[in-house]
């Protein structure tokens, strides 16, 4: 079985089927027929993590299983925030998810949300809520110290997500302050960049903190971008813009006004573009490192996601591919060359300040 190959092997298996997989046709059957806990979690990453798994297969061994239990909890959270059929449901699982650490052993998660039309995306996560217990084992397989890293995050990100929850409400749906969205983001993406900086640093402060931040309010921003017309579908906003258009697809006369609220979100995200490469910067990277191939391959996939959505993304250049394999090939020399991952990122850099 691929959960008893050495690591090393294992990695290489992944990362091959990782780029090549159908991610809008996820395996369900097999995925519910897996019973060993480590093969559940590295199947399932690929499909709850999409373009986060590669990089999260990169870290060095032990940081990767830490990442790929605390990206999957994470996802757990999102899930329950995104596809509960009320906010107070949302809220109650949320602080149950996290209150089910506070003894030795996580207790049974809350049941996964009654989702309404659910896609192939939300299909796999709510699969993943309910197979929870899969992951609770590889998690209780870490160290202490990793595990007291994982329940932190869990833990804050809850708060966060409870937060956010609460203003949305109190805004009629929207998130229409520019400033709450940012917070949002932080709380959604920001908490697991500082984990994932901890991970590779001792101390994540200051500087490297802030930087940590900015770079996961642009990789949130991307999401929401991308996710404006099924947000507005179950009555969810992050533009004031839109405000009148809960509860619609984004279709017909719709569909200029989420353009036009695309574009500032956008224009918001492509502001904090060079945050990335001071992250890189800050962490003080052996000479040879895979970390610096998931760095690379982190901002080529987000190059690559605003493009679909700009016609300016025409300034790219026209022969250069934008498949996961050929990014993955172009990230590799990253892992033996700083100069390489430093050339890479100041080229997305230019590419995406140019778009904007």
């Amino acid at each position: 079985m691929v959960s008893h190959m050495p690591f090393f092997f294992r990695r290489i298996w992944l990362l091959l089927r990782g780029v090549s997989l159908d991610r809008d046709h996820p395996p369900f059957d097999h995925l519910r027929s897996i019973e060993d806990p480590e093969e559940f979690v590295w199947a399932i990453l690929p499909h709850a993590a999409r373009s986060f798994s590669v990089s999260i297969l990169l870290l060095p061994e032990e940081a990767a299983r830490v990442a790929a239990v605390g990206y999957l909890y994470a996802r757990m959270l999102d899930t329950y925030e995104d596809l509960s059929p009320s906010r107070p449901e949302a809220r109650l699982s949320m602080a149950g998810f996290a209150d089910r650490f506070a003894t030795g052993r996580p207790t049974v998660a809350p049941p996964a949300p009654t989702a309404k039309a659910p896609d192939a995306r939300d299909q796999t996560h709510l699969l993943l809520v309910e197979r929870c217990r899969l992951v609770d084992e590889v998690f209780l397989d870490l160290s202490p110290n990793a595990q007291k890293r994982v329940v932190q995050l869990v833990e804050e990100m809850a708060l966060a997500m409870i937060d956010s929850s609460h203003i949305f409400e109190q805004q009629g749906g929207v998130m229409g302050d520019q400033e709450h969205v940012l917070e949002y983001c932080r709380g959604v993406m920001g908490l697991p960049a500082l984990f994932a900086m901890d991970l590779l640093l001792d101390a994540p402060t200051g500087e490297h903190a802030s930087d940590a931040l900015e770079a996961s309010e642009l990789i949130q921003l991307a999401n929401i971008t991308r996710d404006v017309e099924k947000d507005l579908q179950r009555g969810v906003a992050y533009h004031p813009a839109l405000k009148p258009h809960l509860g619609s697809g984004g279709d017909g006369d719709v569909a200029e006004v989420v353009a036009g609220a695309r574009h500032d979100l956008m224009r918001l995200a492509l502001e904090r573009v060079r945050s990335f490469r001071r992250l890189l910067h800050a962490v003080d990277l052996p000479r040879l490192s895979a970390a610096r191939v998931a760095a690379v391959l982190m901002m080529l996939f987000t190059e690559r996601h605003f493009g679909n959505y700009t016609v300016v993304a025409q300034i790219s250049r026209p022969n250069r591919s934008r498949s996961a394999t050929t990014m993955m090939l172009v990230s590799l020399p990253a892992a033996f060359s700083p100069r390489w991952a430093e050339r890479m990122l100041v080229r997305v850099e230019e590419d995406l300040l140019a778009t904007a």
